[in-house]
């Protein structure tokens, strides 16, 4: 057991908290990171299975991550694009395949109108509101007390463009069913990532990936703060009071100044605080949970859709995988898929087989790609509903009514003890960047209250 003084002490060595980390030191500040798990990445994990290198988490960069970019040049990591030449297929209600080009669904006139109309109405609510405060705006309790589900329908009587647009957000984003979150918690995931229009430009919002992994992005903040990343260990215990904080794990008891909860809130409850968190955290915690979806992995020896003139995209708000896409590594010469089945879908079939799951998943994405589909060389679910320091994916979200209520208090600090997920965020909600801007601004809060604290009573 490892007995350590520092001025800051981070729980969890994902993105935000190593963000954190390294921010503290360049100002000064002494950290130790306390990691549960036996790597460092938290939600974005790059490993090889089956001889095949496979992004199991979070992976993609979109051109308004600026926060992301800046932080993978000053590592010096490259990215390149995601593969996005031929048509695309898109999977109607009634099951019929048609393949198109651009940007909008190949559906009927009246389909498309009202599919126009919905994101006219969502591009300015997210315009209006925006992604900082959505609380704070005069139609914000309105808006969270109604479901997605039913704001759309209150919006539109067309079914199938009340569900298409509804995909982008609930099996797309939140990984919940619509009628489970608020119309404002989607106008929120609208705004953080600039536009309800980002949200459906699968060229804008899934634009660009990092050579060799988007996991590198805390191996490598990780190696320069060396032996301050203690793995193994996860924290049981946080003693505190307005000076500081003891803090202890399996393998390390920190004392510090200050202490970072760098990870979703669905955690926090993992840790005994003593005292106890007041009422108000208590009980906005109860109120975020995690989504569920399973990311599927199909290697295939060469990326024969492309030979067919596919660009391996496909949608279907009726098809067991929602979304498909070329996944293929930087340099392979084999073709990757990764699929996405959410919320309902994936409770269905985690309730089959592996194999008869993994005959199911196969089958829906041959609708989109053929049958070369159904034989891949390597095949891996990415089920981080079953991994114990997470519980879900992507990220947290509000249930009905949960974001006005709360959502003014989950950045305050009680007493030393600080937030930081992109569960949290505002701009890059749920995505790595909005790890790495509350990486920062919550170590750039604590460098202020150490400022503050360290100047002589007047």
């Amino acid at each position: 057991m490892q007995n350590l003084d520092r001025d800051v002490v981070i729980v969890g060595a994902g993105p935000s908290g190593l963000t954190a980390a390294r921010e503290l030191k360049k100002a000064g500040l002494s950290v130790a990171v306390l990691e549960a798990r036996d790597r460092v990445g938290g939600r974005t994990w790059t490993d090889t299975i089956d001889g095949a290198m496979l992004e199991i988490g979070g992976q993609w960069v979109s051109p308004d991550q600026t926060a992301l970019i800046a932080l993978l040049d000053e590592l010096g990591l490259e990215m390149y694009s995601r593969y996005r030449d031929g048509e695309s297929v898109y999977i109607a209600a009634d099951g019929t395949r048609t393949k198109y080009t651009g940007d909008t669904f190949p559906v009927n006139p009246t389909t498309k109108a009202e599919m126009d109309k919905l994101t006219a109405i969502l591009d300015g609510l997210a315009a209006e509101i925006g992604a900082t405060e959505p609380w704070a705006h005069p139609k914000a309790r309105e808006l969270d007390t109604i479901s997605f589900h039913h704001w759309l329908r209150q919006n539109s009587s067309d079914e199938e463009a009340c569900n298409n647009i509804g995909l982008f957000i609930a099996g797309g984003m939140l990984t919940k069913p619509a009628h489970a979150f608020s119309a404002l918690q989607a106008v929120l995931m609208a705004a953080s990532a600039g536009s309800f229009t980002h949200l459906t430009d699968e060229d804008f919002i899934l634009d660009k990936r990092v050579i060799g992994g988007m996991q590198q992005v805390s191996l490598l903040q990780a190696a320069e703060l060396g032996a301050d990343v203690v793995l193994n260990s996860p924290v049981r215990s946080i003693t505190w009071d307005e000076n500081g904080a003891t803090v202890v794990s399996e393998q390390a008891t920190v004392n510090a100044r200050y202490v970072i909860m760098a990870v979703p809130p669905n955690l926090y409850s993992r840790v005994s605080f003593d005292p106890p968190l007041p009422r108000r955290q208590h009980q906005m915690h109860q109120h975020q949970s995690l989504g569920l979806v399973i990311k599927v992995h199909a290697v295939y020896r060469t990326p024969f859709w492309r030979e067919d003139g596919l660009s391996g995209t496909g949608f279907g708000a009726g098809a067991l995988v929602q979304e498909v896409y070329d996944n293929t590594n930087h340099g392979d010469s084999r073709g990757t898929l990764v699929g996405f089945i959410s919320d309902e879908k994936a409770d269905a079939v985690f309730e089959l087989s592996a194999e008869d799951r993994k005959k199911a998943v196969l089958e829906s994405i041959a609708g989109f790609l053929g049958e070369k589909a159904l034989t891949p060389e390597v095949y891996y679910e990415s089920d981080w509903g079953s991994e114990e320091w997470t519980r879900g994916a992507y990220a947290s979200s509000y249930d009905l009514g949960g974001l006005h209520r709360y959502g003014k208090d989950q950045h305050a600090n009680v007493g030393p003890i600080y937030w930081s997920s992109s569960d949290l965020a505002a701009e890059g909600y749920q995505h790595v960047d909005g790890a790495v801007r509350m990486g920062q601004a919550t170590a750039a809060r604590i460098v202020e209250a150490h400022k503050l604290s360290a100047l002589p009573v007047a």
